[in-house]
């Protein structure tokens, strides 16, 4: 598998597209105005307690005050709030809490107002970004990540990702960071860690000690509410969390942004470095990697797949909807139970990336094709959890019901990524789909054409004029590209008389000799 990543730049913006294969499966935009991002650490100033929610409304800066639940307080924010109020005193001078002596834990079914005060200086993290007319959603059991470990300060505890699954690796690793581990930090070990050496582990480790003790210094000298730790900018944010050996390309059209990736990888992965490069061409970098065809392809209510299949996306205020269709597709070579289990998978694939793609969270129904079977259930049930583990998001997924169902739940931390596909409407107004989703279907019927088993000797396209004239345009064309692909010239006529989405084939059999 070839993983690629293309950044674009703009002036108040950077966009990221994550490729595997070719294909985009995750998009993200940093903006230079967005101040709160999961990970930021503040220091914040409580405000209201509400003992109905057992919640506090606390200021970190923001329009809308962010939102902590005693639940997530963490078992030492007593020890928190004493390190804190030490730095400010001027007693607490060690940051790396080596004699930093522990509160007892807060009661785990306590009350919100038994252990915050109103107006009281408080160190929380995002853990969710302000979504619609809601304030972020906090929590004060801080981490901070690094590429192989997360360091947790105020905790003792070493616990390895289940995602590793050799218990000896597990225990290796346990040993290795309880050797290097510095005293009151906690350690979670994250899935990339499995068969580093201990330098590496270890290398890691004191730059997120570092940067803990940088935060510390800060506190002493901020004035609440402030952010006081930078969650790493998205692009070494992305690399931190999925850069693997699978990556052949770091693409990006901003120099500086080119040297602060090389910089990163020189920390991480020194043997990659070669990997990033500067785009240079005229050709707009997004368009050069074929992303845009892929956004306008992807982003809309309906979804094409292959072999005709596609899929009806509709967002509610409560979930989210997936409806699976088969198309006009019709196989003569298998019975109905397989075109639906097949279809069935084909969409599974589809539905993981979209997920990750717009970053969908909260409830997901998807309604595949009924199938009558617990085996070709249970199939569809073990290929869509297979492609939802590349998914870095925590998700949950139910096994299909009877009725075809499948339940899934996913974490939302981020708005959903929305990018409007459609455009006016030359022919009178309102919008239709872009011209390069008409294409799309176009291209998937095609597909159809040349993969059965008849045989047609000149085929006919007839569309909207405007249409044509997008097929015909540039070299190579559409219309060149599609003779390269299928070795059959087809031949477009413009239809003064069809409707700007309005097309057709016309299709001449190759008669069939009588022996």
């Amino acid at each position: 598998m070839k993983t690629e990543l293309i950044i674009r730049s703009g002036s108040s913006d950077i966009d990221f597209a994550l490729l595997k294969d070719g294909k985009l499966i995750e998009l993200n935009k940093e903006t230079n105005d967005n101040k709160i991002s999961v990970g930021d650490i503040f220091l914040s100033k409580i405000g209201k307690t509400l003992s109905g929610l057992n919640a506090a409304f606390v200021n970190v800066g923001y329009q809308k005050d962010g939102f902590l639940h005693y639940h997530d307080l963490g078992a030492q924010l007593l020890s928190l709030s004493k390190f804190i109020k030490g730095i400010n005193t001027g007693k607490q001078r060690d940051f790396t809490l080596k004699n930093f002596h522990f509160e007892n834990d807060i009661d785990k079914n306590g009350k919100i107002n038994d252990v915050l005060k109103t107006g009281q200086d408080l160190l929380v993290q995002i853990v969710k970004e302000p979504i619609s007319t809601k304030g972020p959603r906090l929590n004060s059991e801080l981490s901070i990540a690094g590429r192989y470990l997360v360091l947790v300060p105020f905790s003792n505890r070493i616990s390895v990702s289940q995602k590793i699954g050799d218990n000896k690796e597990k225990e290796r690793l346990k040993r290795l960071i309880k050797s290097i581990k510095p005293k009151n930090f906690g350690v979670i070990i994250r899935t990339v860690a499995q068969d580093k050496k201990v330098a590496d582990l270890d290398r890691d480790l004191q730059n997120s000690l570092e940067r803990w003790v940088a935060m510390c210094k800060q506190i002493k000298r901020a004035q609440a509410p402030t952010k006081v730790l930078s969650e790493l900018n998205r692009a070494s944010s992305i690399l931190r969390d999925v850069f693997n050996d699978s990556f052949t390309n770091i693409v990006t059209d901003d120099e500086t942004l080119s040297v602060e990736i090389k910089d990163y990888l020189q920390e991480i992965a020194p043997e990659k470095e070669s990997i990033v490069k500067l785009h240079k061409s005229s050709i707009p970098i997004f368009e050069k990697y074929g992303i845009e065809r892929q956004i306008k392809t992807s982003f809309g209510q309906t979804v094409s797949m292959s072999k005709g299949a596609y899929l009806v996306i509709e967002h509610t205020e409560a979930l989210h909807v997936i409806d699976v269709n088969s198309g006009n597709r019709s196989n003569k070579a298998k019975s109905q139970a397989d075109t639906a289990l097949e279809v069935n998978l084909i969409a599974a694939s589809e539905v993981a990336r979209q997920l990750q793609l717009r970053d969908m969270g909260g409830i997901i129904v998807v309604d595949f094709i009924d199938m009558h079977t617990s085996e070709d259930r249970q199939k569809l049930f073990d290929h869509l959890k297979r492609e939802m583990a590349f998914d870095r998001t925590k998700h949950k997924i139910l096994p299909p019901s009877r009725f075809g169902l499948v339940q899934i739940t996913r974490q939302r931390v981020r708005p959903e990524m929305v990018i409007k596909t459609m455009e006016p409407n030359p022919n009178k107004d309102g919008e239709v789909e872009a011209p390069i989703v008409l294409i799309e279907k176009m291209e998937n019927e095609l597909d159809k054409l040349f993969s059965s088993e008849n045989k047609y000797k000149k085929i006919v396209l007839n569309v909207h004029p405007f249409i044509a004239s997008y097929l015909k345009q540039g070299y190579p064309s559409i219309q060149v590209r599609w003779f390269l692909k299928y070795k059959k010239w087809i031949k477009i006529l413009p239809r003064d008389a069809y409707q700007y989405l309005h097309y057709h084939f016309d299709k001449q059999q190759i008669d069939k000799k009588i022996s």
